[in-house]
């Protein structure tokens, strides 16, 4: 199926069009990596909240120097 999705694949050199082999498609349409995943993700939540800058306390977090007391919740 996904042969017929991607079409056939002209040669540069001669200029001849053939069928994509197996391994080709594999390439372009492979399942992501799980740790890219993640990887692209933390880096994109590092950006954001470094981005945001003093004024949150999640960049002190971030950075390393949380300062007062940690915030109780009553219900």
């Amino acid at each position: 199926m996904r042969r017929k999705v991607f079409g056939p694949k002209r040669e540069e050199v001669p200029g001849e069009w053939r069928r994509p082999h197996n391994k080709e498609i594999y390439n372009l349409y492979f399942p992501p990596n799980v740790m890219w995943v993640i990887e692209s993700r933390r880096i994109r939540w590092t950006e954001r909240v470094v981005r945001m800058g003093d004024r949150m306390c999640v960049y002190s977090v971030l950075v390393g120097k949380p300062e007062g007391k940690r915030l109780t919740r009553t219900t």
